[in-house]
Parts: structure tokens; C-alpha cells; sequence
């Protein structure tokens, strides 16, 4: 796959596909976390003289957080410290004038890319290819480069339809990403721990069958959503307000899945000992197996208790491997993140070589001020994607592109 250092830029019109969909409230962005990930990215370009064309998407038709990118055009600028101009256009006459007038160093970004109904769809590469997005912008574009790690899961035309017809380079944080979720997961270092929590449940499970299936995980903790799931596939009964969540939820049709995989490596899959719900307004840790289970009856289940905290961190302390995944309960209110924030300390506190992702596992991390962690991955649905040993969309138009450009590699 192409690196950054591959070719020269200096006056070339580049086609930067980044992945700043940042959280939003009350209409404006609250984290800048992922503006920051990919300005090694956006510097080295301008550095090099290219011309700089950066498109984005932000969230999904008819959700809340759908605004345009002129905020995220205003952030970029503060942090480089030069005008990033935000065009109210995607390939439109409008934006392909403004691509024709840039100068070495210049860089524009265009509208959020899903107000075109076809970045919306996912689509083959062949497909994404004959889109009006790409016929439209690929006369002008030298190269495209992508650092949309968080996105490359999914088969859209400004993410995969230039491959065959543009060289299509890896960003600085597309590069780490693919080294670090390579490394863990390709290693004989052992042992090799999982640790898969949040609410992404049927992505959870993917995840556990295919990294024991082939061997590539020594042992698998649970917690959040996936915990109760395995809980209750080991046949614990978890109570009536817990059931009747996990029912609206659609996820009670997913024990039967979790109970095979346990049928099959059931050694291999830890899941909680204790929870902690809100009793009376505070947290009230209970045992799974005492009496004071009846609790679950009428209390949701928040977080995993302390015992389970302190029998987690015992396994990886000793880990080689971490590789984690989401939340181990509602860590936004304080009382209920003992679980997440205890078992992401632990893994920063691990000689492990750790690789953690997924949105709000980041946000805890650096809502706790949590270090020691190897790797923080920007995607969360990317990265349990490739951990599922599915092929990323991205990562193969890469390869495509390399195969088709290869000789185009300066020097």
C-alpha cells in the first residue's frame, strides 16, 4: 500500500478523505480529538505543496448531529493556524472552480459528503466508481489520499471509488491504525487478551468467534451490553428490568449465538461476578450469586462491581496482548465508570502491547486521564471489523490501487 513519503505533491491537487465526525451539542462541536489525530496528515501536504481538497461526513440524514462542515472548517483553521474555506458545494460547479483557482499550500473543505445521495449507499468499488461524485472530481485530482481510518469499514465512493483511477496513498493515522491492529492481532505473544464491552453486541460476538476460532485470543472479558448477553448465556438470570431492556434493545435473539460460542471455548470467555445498579440514588454493588439479585427486578444493571474490576486486572496484568473495545457500563455518570475507567487503567498499567477503540472508550480515556495504553484506535466499528477478520472496504481499494500505480512511485 502507498505511503505518504511515496510521491512528490508539490503542486498537485490532492483529495484529502478524512474522518472528522465529531460529537455535537446543541449544534456545535464539543471534541476536537479526532481534528487532532489527522493534522500530521494535513501538514505534511501543505508542507509539501500540495493543493489541498479535504472532505468529510458528519453523521446521517435526519439525525441531530447532521450540520454542515463549516464548524469543522473554522476548527481545522484554528489548529493549523491558517484559513482552511469551507465551500457550501460538493462536486457541483461551484467546488470544482474552487479546486481549479487552489495554490500550492491552499486547502478548502467541502460540504458534508452524505448531503450527496450517493456517499449515503454503500456500494462495490465498481459502483462507487461510475458515481457523479467521482466522473466529477477525478479530471481534477492527482491523488487521494485517505486517512479515514474510522470509515474503513464502509464501500463509498469518496472512501473507495478513486482506487483504480487515482494513486490512492495511506494518511499518517491510516498507517498507524494498520500497524498497531496488525500487530495485535497477527502476534504469537501470548497471553492474549480481549476485553469487549458497549452496547455493538452482534459485533462483539464476531469478534469472539473468530479471534478464538483462529487462535488469536488467549482469553475474552466481558462487560456492558456483550457481559450480560454472555451472562445470561451461562444461565444466570439477570431480572425482569434487565430483560425487558435487553428486549427492546433486540438483543435476547443474540444469546442463542453467544451460548454457542461458549459450547465451544467456554473456559476462554470471562464475564462478570458482580454489577452495580442505582439503588436510592447510589451505587449498590450485588454479587451475582447472592440474594440480593432480586434487585435486577427493578434496577437496571449500570456497571460490573469491583470484584469483577479486581479479577479482570489480575488477567491483564499478566496479558502480552490487550485488545479492547467499548465501555464496561454508563460510564457518563461518574458513580457508574468505576468498571471502565478501573479495567482501562489497568491496561495502561500492563507491560501489554494494548490497542483500545471505539468512541466512547476514547472519551473515557481522556475524560480519566488515563496513559500507558499503546495504541487508542479512532474506529470503533473499523476496528472490531478487522478484529472479525472481515475485509475492510478501504484496506482493499488501497491494495487496488497499489497494484494499478505501483509504477508511479517517484525515485
Amino acid at each position: 500500500m502507498f505511503k505518504l513519503g511515496d510521491f512528490d505533491y508539490h503542486g498537485k491537487t490532492v483529495f484529502l478523505r478524512l474522518d472528522i465526525n465529531s460529537p455535537i451539542k446543541n449544534g456545535k462541536i464539543i471534541s476536537d480529538a479526532r481534528f487532532r489525530a489527522v493534522l500530521p496528515t494535513v501538514i505534511y501536504l501543505l508542507e509539501h505543496g500540495a493543493k489541498l481538497v479535504i472532505g468529510t461526513h458528519q453523521s446521517k440524514p435526519y439525525k441531530g448531529d447532521y450540520i454542515t462542515t463549516e464548524e469543522h472548517a473554522a476548527i481545522l483553521s484554528r489548529l493549523l493556524g491558517s484559513e482552511v474555506e469551507y465551500v457550501e458545494d460538493i462536486f457541483g460547479k461551484y467546488a470544482r472552480e474552487k479546486i481549479k483557482a487552489l495554490k500550492p499550500g491552499e486547502v478548502i473543505m467541502l460540504e458534508n459528503l452524505r448531503f450527496a445521495a450517493e456517499e449515503v449507499f454503500y456500494r462495490p468499488l465498481e459502483e462507487c466508481e461510475r458515481t457523479f461524485f467521482v466522473r466529477k472530481l477525478s479530471p481534477l485530482i492527482d491523488y487521494v489520499v485517505n486517512d479515514a481510518f474510522a470509515a474503513a469499514h464502509r464501500s463509498q465512493p469518496s472512501l473507495v471509488g478513486f482506487a483504480r483511477l487515482k494513486p490512492m496513498v495511506m494518511g499518517f493515522l491510516m498507517e498507524k491504525e494498520v500497524e498497531a491492529l496488525t500487530r495485535a492481532y497477527g502476534t504469537e505473544e501470548r497471553p492474549r487478551v480481549y476485553v469487549l464491552g458497549g452496547a455493538k453486541v452482534d459485533d462483539s460476538l464476531r469478534v469472539a468467534e473468530n479471534v478464538l476460532r483462529n487462535g488469536k485470543a488467549d482469553l475474552i472479558l466481558t462487560g456492558g451490553l456483550v457481559g450480560h448477553v454472555f451472562t445470561l448465556a451461562k444461565g444466570f438470570h439477570l431480572g425482569d428490568a434487565n430483560l425487558e431492556f435487553m428486549e427492546k434493545k433486540g438483543l435476547l435473539k443474540l444469546v442463542d449465538w453467544a451460548e454457542r460460542i461458549l459450547d465451544e471455548f467456554y473456559p476462554q470467555v470471562r464475564t462478570p461476578v458482580d454489577f452495580a445498579v442505582d439503588y436510592k440514588g447510589e451505587r449498590l454493588e450485588i454479587d451475582l450469586l447472592s440474594d440480593e439479585k432480586r434487585l435486577f427486578d427493578e434496577h437496571p444493571i449500570l456497571d460490573i462491581g469491583s470484584r469483577t474490576v479486581e479479577k479482570y486486572r489480575e488477567v491483564l496484568m499478566k496479558a502480552r496482548i490487550i485488545v479492547a473495545n467499548g465501555p464496561m457500563g454508563v460510564f457518563e455518570r461518574e458513580e457508574f465508570a468505576v468498571g471502565t475507567v478501573g479495567v482501562f487503567r489497568a491496561i495502561g498499567e500492563s507491560s501489554a502491547f494494548s490497542v483500545v477503540g471505539g468512541g466512547h472508550s476514547i472519551a473515557s480515556i481522556y475524560q480519566h486521564n488515563i496513559t500507558g495504553i499503546s495504541h487508542v484506535s479512532t474506529g470503533g466499528g473499523a476496528m472490531l471489523s478487522f478484529f472479525a477478520g472481515e475485509k475492510l472496504p478501504v484496506l482493499e481499494a488501497f491494495r487496488t490501487s497499489y497494484e494499478r500505480f505501483k509504477d508511479a512511485i517517484k525515485g
